[in-house]
């Protein structure tokens, strides 16, 4: 299943997204929670936000999750079916309610920014297996899901155990690892997410929280790991992001790519790096290019750098990545165009101060992922920029 979905099993529906999405209330100015006078409503979830991107950009998703018998249960419903999402598998809880959350306008990498969850007891954490239809499950091409389930509780773990136990028929099954240490209460987060993640077809991970979840340093090393999925994708920072791929034939062979781009034959296990070359700007996003290092065995290894963005906030952006990167993958495009679609993807939302960002239509993101390395390294997007006309999308 490198790069490819299947079309004859899973006709009718490109991705099915299972998880929990959360009213999300954003400040109205910088500032302490306790300080900020006022909030605005939007909605917050990986899932949610991987199916919202997706429909954006036209595919035919579903969104499959509980949500409370509540108002914000209904605006929730209401907002992700806007996005053209088909929201009929989510079921209404009576007696749980839909999940909240409050952050503060700062980046989340920093000890300023703080998030007030008041998820516990949600309906989303009463999924388990049983009260889900597996005709709302296996209904499309592809089955996204995510680590944040698993932590919500033991019937999520549950559930989340079952599909992803390898079954005849079941879709591709995509899975982001999206580590968040402070659900994972009795510390087993880390294991868990590693058991899952190897049954899984098509693995999200960082290699931040490769390291701090795992103690896995470099995509070689987490690739170690995670021998079992057929694609494996490691977000590489402000280096970009890198795809290993097993080969049928399942020998390494040597495709090689342009400046600023390195495929490769490799391996799991293999004893090579990844280097960066080029300058970095203030903003922390790569300016130059990525250099692959020497691996060997039976994967092939894409590595594409990461575009120049001026952040306005990261929430959202590794969701975004793996829409993007899905939506070329259901079009069956190559490594180096899936890992370019899922940055452009994350561009648009790294862009704005919502967990949503607007991708950039079809054809404006087919024409960028031609560029060559070149003209891609010099790239900057703003705020905007999904609605800029060519030339000012071009402009250094």
């Amino acid at each position: 299943m490198t790069g490819t979905v299947d079309t004859d099993l899973h006709p009718g529906v490109d991705v099915v997204c299972l998880g929990e999405s959360m009213v999300t209330f954003l400040p109205s100015l910088p500032g302490r929670l306790a300080d900020v006078p006022s909030f605005a409503r939007t909605i917050g979830g990986a899932e949610s936000n991987v199916a919202c991107a997706l429909a954006a950009a036209g595919h035919t998703v579903k969104w499959v999750s509980r949500v409370g018998a509540d108002g914000f249960g209904d605006h929730l419903v209401d907002a992700i079916a806007a996005y053209g999402v088909d929201t009929s598998g989510v079921r209404r809880d009576p007696d749980r309610p839909t999940g909240i959350y409050f952050r503060t306008a700062t980046d989340r990498a920093t000890d300023a920014h703080e998030v007030a969850y008041y998820r516990a007891g949600s309906a989303a954490s009463a999924m388990a297996p049983g009260t889900l239809s597996y005709d709302d499950l296996w209904a499309g091409r592809v089955l996204h899901v995510s680590g944040i389930t698993a932590a919500l509780s033991d019937d999520c773990l549950a559930l989340m155990r079952e599909l992803t136990a390898r079954a005849p028929g079941r879709p591709l099954l995509s899975f982001d690892v999206n580590h968040r240490p402070g659900l994972w209460r009795d510390g087993s987060g880390a294991r868990v997410l590693l058991d899952l993640a190897r049954g899984a077809d098509l693995v999200f991970v960082g290699e931040d929280e490769a390291a701090e979840a795992w103690g896995l340093h470099g995509g070689d090393a987490i690739r170690a790991a995670l021998p079992e999925p057929a694609t494996l994708v490691v977000k590489r920072g402000s280096a970009g992001a890198t795809v290993y791929e097993r080969n049928a034939g399942g020998a390494g062979e040597s495709v090689h790519g342009g400046a600023g781009e390195s495929v490769h034959g490799g391996a799991a296990g293999g004893v090579g790096s990844d280097g960066v070359a080029g300058g970095v700007e203030a903003d922390g996003v790569e300016a130059g290019g990525v250099a692959g290092g020497a691996v060997l065995g039976g994967d092939t290894v894409t590595s594409v750098p990461a575009l120049r963005v001026e952040v306005v906030a990261p929430v959202g952006a590794g969701d975004a990545f793996a829409a993007g990167f899905l939506s070329a993958t259901l079009r069956g495009l190559p490594a180096a165009a899936r890992l370019r679609h899922g940055h452009l993807t994350a561009a648009a939302t790294l862009t704005v101060p919502g967990d949503l960002g607007t991708p950039p239509s079809r054809a404006d993101a087919d024409r960028l992922v031609d560029l060559d390395p070149a003209a891609w390294g010099t790239l900057r997007l703003g705020p905007g920029w999904t609605a800029a006309t060519e030339q000012e999308v071009r402009t250094p």
